[in-house]
């Protein structure tokens, strides 16, 4: 086997590891902690930056959400510990977040919405063939009212996720889904490669010439769109022409399976890198770019 394959197959087996908690299975502790610690004792799930604060993020785990400081900080805000598989900002309203995944005490929590900046939810639909899981979804940048999510296929909402229809089976091998700008853009994260589509998700075609799994696709309300492509590294580009430009080469021997942008400040990046040699997580932030990364806080 050759190292190519042997790497990518380490990294999706380790994802589909952290997808099912195991690196939150030591005791976890729900007071104010660091990010640093938090890593040891949680998984993240899903990161945004508070358009209010672009130094502040929320920081969904397989505990509840956090909010993270520049100093590396890490509060609690949720009122429950659940188990955040999928999350997403609306993209106009600050206060309103959306979430997928488990209670504590198991099954799934469907569809769930935060209209408190995260401290209280509930729940909004149970999805087709649910309760969901979305471990992928998104919201439209063109219309907030659309939202995807990958449950048993890809499901649609057209009024805020209040109900839900299936549009079809989604990309073999999805690892991350984004919703562009663009009105019925969606692009795909795949062990293949990078996919776009163009009419909501039934159809789907090659985003990028690689061919390589990409583990992260992230969409920006003003159409820039990135992703992380094994083995090339953090790449962006803007819709609706995509003229692919690399931002620095990786992340030592880590992979970014998360990505934010600060809305005030497109240089200001944040991602949480994960490294499958010693399966460690990581907060890193960037100010130019995605050319150089430092770890949230210097620890």
């Amino acid at each position: 086997m050759t190292r190519k394959r042997t790497l990518t197959y380490l990294l999706f087996g380790i994802i589909a590891l952290g997808a099912a908690g195991v690196l939150a299975s030591r005791s976890f502790s729900a007071g104010e902690t660091t990010v640093s610690a938090l890593a040891g004792e949680t998984h993240f799930h899903g990161l945004a930056v508070d358009p209010r604060d672009p130094d502040r993020l929320y920081l969904a785990t397989h505990h509840g959400l956090f909010l993270v400081g520049p100093a590396g900080t890490a509060q609690p805000i949720s009122e429950t510990r659940d188990d955040f598989m999928g999350f997403t900002p609306h993209p106009a309203d600050p206060n309103v977040l959306y979430a997928s995944g488990h209670p504590p005490g198991g099954g799934n929590l469907g569809f769930i919405v935060s209209r408190d900046g995260g401290k209280s939810w509930s729940k909004l639909a149970d999805g087709v063939g649910g309760p969901v899981d979305f471990h992928q979804m998104d919201v439209s940048k063109h219309d907030p009212k659309v939202i995807y999510g990958v449950y048993g296929g890809l499901q649609r909402s057209a009024d805020g996720g209040r109900s839900w229809t299936m549009i079809g089976p989604a990309p073999e091998g999805l690892i991350d889904l984004a919703a562009g700008r663009l009105r019925d853009r969606l692009y795909a994260a795949t062990r293949q490669g990078l996919l776009r589509s163009s009419d909501g998700g039934r159809r789907w075609e090659p985003a990028h010439m690689s061919r390589r799994p990409v583990t992260m696709v992230y969409a920006t309300n003003d159409g820039r769109i990135y992703a992380y492509v094994v083995g090339i590294g953090l790449i962006h580009a803007e819709e609706p022409g995509l003229d692919w430009k690399v931002r620095g080469g990786g992340i030592g021997g880590s992979y970014v399976l998360h990505l934010a942008v600060a809305p005030t400040d497109k240089r200001r990046l944040y991602a949480v890198a994960f490294n499958p040699t010693d399966r460690s997580q990581s907060l890193l932030v960037s100010t130019d770019g995605g050319e150089s990364w430092s770890a949230l806080g210097g620890e």
